[in-house]
């Protein structure tokens, strides 16, 4: 089952068939939201606005883990984000999307960024940290829908939530990062700790702070405008994707546990065991 996250703007999603709103607490915590099940047409889908409604959460305060675990929980087997990114690099321009396939994580540590830990100790791959399987089929439908779409980049993670200096810009791009944002990390390495297939829209807002000319450079209020306006191109992409059959998950996903765990069941508490059954569904 697909689940969707929404990002900023996104908080809901039209043509949704709600058939159940999950909420409450998980063993990491409270999610941003409720979890939202039910039907798009035919299409099983669940949904969670990444930020809460309104918008009330700052990256850095997002519980990574609550949310991932809770998508999880209710069912899913494949995630696919919407995020707003800014370009470090000129190809890639505002109003475009882009798919990242690889992470460099750039925040500081604050961020609970694994299940595993406090006894239970596991070492999970993410070298191929998004499903190819997803982002194919996502490339697909642009394709067909005739919407520019650029794949196969480089995503930096920041802690946020202030804007970053021109410095950091430079020093991301020499690293040979695409693309900047402050939310799909650990987001994404979680869905693999989950065992779940991950991918993400990128929502290209600006040029980060990397150009010489200011008037290029990222501001909360050109980011929301420029967002706004990309965000019908998203929905049609997420609507093409969903008319269609959707992919299966990559197995070595699906699997991704397997072979990762050191704590051997037999020294699991019972409260371990039953939310580690959770991430092997």
């Amino acid at each position: 089952m697909l689940a969707i996250i929404g990002g900023t703007g996104l908080y809901d999603l039209p043509g949704l068939q709600v058939e159940e709103r999950i909420e409450g607490a998980t063993p990491f915590g409270i999610p941003s939201g409720a979890i939202v099940r039910g039907h798009f047409g035919s299409v099983p889908l669940i949904f969670l606005a990444r930020h809460g409604a309104g918008h009330k959460l700052l990256p850095h305060e997002v519980n990574y883990r609550a949310n991932i675990f809770a998508l999880k929980q209710a069912g899913a087997t494949m995630v696919l984000g919407f995020s707003a990114v800014g370009s470090l690099v000129e190809p890639i321009a505002p109003g475009e999307l882009a798919m990242p396939e690889q992470y460099l994580d750039w925040t500081r540590g604050g961020r609970a960024c694994s299940f595993f830990g406090g006894g239970v100790a596991a070492h999970v791959s993410t070298a191929q940290p998004v499903s190819r399987a997803l982002v194919d089929a996502v490339a697909d439908v642009a394709k067909t829908l005739g919407i520019q779409l650029h794949r196969g980049a480089t995503y930096a993670c920041v802690e946020g939530p202030r804007l970053g200096t021109q410095a950091e810009s430079h020093f991301l791009r020499s690293a040979g990062c695409h693309l900047v944002g402050m939310t799909n990390v650990p987001e994404a390495f979680l869905a693999r700790e989950a065992q779940m297939a991950y991918a993400t829209v990128g929502i290209v807002t600006d040029y980060d702070c990397w150009m010489d000319d200011p008037a290029h450079h990222a501001s909360i209020d050109l980011i929301l405008e420029r967002y706004a306006k990309t965000l019908a191109q998203a929905r049609r992409l997420l609507d093409g994707l969903l008319s269609r059959p959707l992919p299966e998950p990559e197995a070595s996903i699906r699997t991704a546990l397997s072979g990762a765990m050191v704590t051997p069941d037999s020294a699991l508490t019972p409260a371990q065991a039953a939310w580690l059954a959770v991430l092997k569904r």
